[in-house]
């Protein structure tokens, strides 16, 4: 028996010995297979730091695109998978583990394995090439140590599909009712909406070829993102793709940019994508059962398990989750489960995302757009053959149009399903308007061509319900007067500075003041002389101006309403709530709200005669995702006003735990501006650099230029590349 023992160990042994060498060489033939996949691929760097990424194949540019991310940021790479995977909780602790939770009921990891399985050759391989190129860097780069992820897997980008920052649709269910559904504390917990005020967005200008100097068209490519959530980069192959521009970190194509013959802008659209039941639960047997059509249908119940970090160790948490043929349960509102329909990743978009890259001009990109599968964005396009175009959403449901689909739908009746999708056709959209421009700032399709836009009349309110927003109105003001259009005069445009909405606002002010206040009041001449400044003022941002100061502090302490950017079908707009605001205003909804802000400045500076520069500023000290800011250190003043007041230009900024002064932390990112003619002429910028390493000298390299709102040439051409090359090489060398 003894002996038996001692022979089975001995075999364990040779088993474990030969599996280990096995292992060992397959995984030297791995590396190997890399190596040489490096080599069909060439980097060069150029004098700002840009990654142009030459392959021989399409897939070869993928691996060296993906490989040039990481040597950027690479934890911004990671991050943004870390969260697809709903896996945040892993790294950040409990309170963010709704955030996975929500996550992984509305992006199933299991789905997309499946997608890849079954993905058409060519998307296989780039998807393979993406994996590739990461898993390659982390290889040559051992000093890297991720938060997380160590391996990266082909169907990663299955996960997250369109490249928006706000990719993910939940109707207006909040993950506060979310948390409150699924912690059990329903009862407990307030019907909590999303924040209203959130500044995300973009803005998009395309000129036809009647306005520009040249004959040619242009276009204005300006996201609103979270700072440094895209580099600027360029992709080409011998199978005929040349892509430059904006890429979210961790994708493998380009999501804001242009090729040789065309160029795409996208803006976040309020398209209605996503909708919401309220579901008739019964139980019966002890088993959970929803109404549909009058029968009882099984609940679908789903464990789900969520790790999250506390005191240094993964405490995992399961979850009981249930889904009926809308979606998944998100909330209970008035005693009954609400489910969530949508389209938060589909192959189909990530197909989209990739072929529109590559489309030769407007025929090729209406195929793309036919796919009907981009779910959170508008389109402003142009070409070379000097078309312009704009597509309010893409992937829009078809739905019975008797019932207000912004509302919480019935969902016991099949008269609530979605039909089918609409063709391109049939959804808003503009084609080489007369007026010879198109524009889109978050706001109505309607207003998108000034006195030429689609008509409001003709399309189901479901497929636009946008309204119109102060940069909304900006844009339309300077294009309906602009001609001779070249690159630095749409780009002098994009930087308008003119707030807007403060043409509302202060002349009601000014009223209410002189009708209101007591000139024996104490706060008196103090808040006359605030009051006369905003008199004089001419509404446009500066760094020098004390109007914007005083104007942008007291309207965030207005009422709310005049935040809320983002409507449903039936209700007012942006512009209509601050008009009716301003109409209707009490002294008491402004004046006390003036003396505060005031009275604020004055304790944190001595005096409330502050010029926006001085507390409006820029600052990135450290590659971290989420920075610390400092009055001590360097920064720099920032003349551009909040997007949300209607400067085009957008720069948002708040103060931060222990600072005096505001910081910007979303807005122009990446801005470029692109003439498609015999060759392409580009001008872009960045917001302090390309590089996420504060030891790279492409780190803080833009600043002051962001600062001035002073654009580089953009280097398309292979040889204007080499003549500005800093270092040319292959992954891993």
């Amino acid at each position: 028996m003894k002996y038996l023992k001692n022979h089975f160990t001995v075999l364990l042994l040779i088993i474990s010995i030969s599996f280990s060498a096995f292992s060992q060489k397959a995984n030297n033939a791995e590396i190997k297979r890399l190596e040489n996949l490096a080599k069909s691929v060439t980097i060069i760097r150029d004098n700002w730091g840009i990654a142009h990424v030459y392959g021989k194949t399409d897939a070869d540019a993928v691996f060296g695109m993906l490989y040039a991310q990481c040597e950027d940021d690479f934890k911004r790479v990671e991050m943004n998978y870390i969260e697809k995977l709903g896996r945040l909780a892993e790294i950040k602790g409990q309170a963010v583990l709704y955030n996975d939770l929500e996550i992984k009921l509305l992006i199933d990891t299991e789905e997309a394995k499946t997608d890849y399985k079954k993905a058409a050759p060519w998307l296989k391989k780039l998807l393979k090439s993406y994996a590739d190129g990461i898993n390659f860097y982390l290889h040559k780069h051992p000093e890297v140590k991720p938060a997380l992820l160590t391996h990266f897997e082909p169907w990663f980008p299955l996960l997250w599909t369109d490249g928006s920052i706000g990719a993910i649709s939940t109707a207006n269910l909040s993950t506060g009712e979310l948390k409150a559904f699924y912690s059990g504390n329903n009862d407990k917990v307030a019907y909590i909406e999303r924040e209203k005020d959130v500044q995300t967005g973009s803005n998009g200008f395309a000129i036809a070829p009647s306005k520009t100097a040249s004959g040619n068209a242009i276009l204005y490519i300006n996201p609103h993102t979270t700072f440094y959530f895209r580099p600027e980069i360029q992709m080409s192959s011998e199978e005929g793709l040349n892509a430059y521009g904006a890429v979210t970190w961790g994708q493998f194509f380009i999501y804001q940019g242009f090729n040789e013959s065309c160029g795409w802008m996208h803006t976040s659209s309020n398209v209605d994508v996503a909708d919401v039941y309220a579901e008739k639960i019964v139980t019966k047997n002890k088993k959970l059962f929803y109404e549909y059509d009058g029968k009882l249908v099984p609940v679908i119940e789903k464990m789900i398990t969520i790790k999250y970090l506390k005191n240094g160790k993964l405490i995992p948490k399961t979850f009981k989750t249930y889904y009926t043929n809308h979606g998944p349960i998100m909330a209970k509102r008035d005693g009954k489960w609400i489910s969530l329909k949508s389209n938060n990743r589909s192959m189909k978009s990530l197909e989209q995302s990739w072929i529109r890259t590559k489309s030769k001009g407007f025929e090729d990109y209406k195929k793309a757009m036919d796919l009907k599968a981009n779910t959170s964005n508008n389109t402003v396009y142009a070409d070379k053959e000097g078309n312009i175009a704009y597509w309010h959403g893409n992937f829009v449901p078809i739905r019975d149009k008797k019932f207000n689909w912004s509302k919480v739908m019935d969902g016991s009746t099949s008269a609530t399903q979605w039909k089918g999708l609409h063709e391109v056709s049939e959804t808003v959209h503009s084609y080489n308007p007369t007026n010879g421009w198109l524009q889109n700032c978050n706001s109505t399709p309607y207003s998108v061509a000034g006195e030429n836009s689609p008509k409001k009349e003709n399309y189901l309110p479901y497929m636009a319900p946008d309204g119109e927003s102060f940069r909304g109105l900006n844009a339309v003001r300077l294009l309906s007067k602009g001609t001779d259009y070249t690159l630095d005069k749409v780009i002098a445009d994009g930087y308008d500075t003119k707030l807007t909405a403060f043409e509302f606002l202060i002349p009601a002010l000014l009223s209410s003041f002189e009708k209101n206040v007591n000139k024996n009041d104490k706060a008196y001449s103090e808040t006359a002389e605030a009051i006369d400044i905003l008199r004089k003022w001419d509404y446009y941002a500066n760094k020098n101006s004390v109007a914007t100061t005083i104007a942008v502090e007291w309207a965030y302490k207005l009422d709310p309403i005049i935040q809320k950017v983002y409507t449903d079908e039936g209700e007012l707009d942006q512009v209509e709530n601050t008009r009716a605001f301003a109409k209707n205003v009490k002294p008491e909804q402004m004046i006390p709200q003036l003396q505060l802000v005031l009275n604020e400045l004055k304790v944190k500076f001595g005096k409330w005669q502050i010029p926006w520069g001085d507390i409006n500023r820029f600052q990135r000290t450290s590659g971290a995702i989420d920075l610390v800011y400092d009055d001590a250190k360097e920064s720099l003043p920032i003349g551009y006003g909040p997007a949300l007041w209607g400067s085009l230009p957008a720069y948002k900024s708040s103060y931060q735990k222990e600072t005096k002064k505001r910081y910007g932390f979303n807005g122009n990112s990446f801005v470029c501006a692109v003439e498609f003619g015999a060759k392409i002429k580009a001008k872009s910028l960045l917001a302090g650099g390309n590089s996420g390493d504060p030891k790279s000298k492409h780190f803080y390299d833009q600043a002051e230029m962001y600062r001035e709102g002073k654009f580089k040439d953009v280097l398309f051409y292979k040889e204007d590349v080499q003549k500005k090359a800093e270092r040319t090489y292959h992954p891993g060398e």
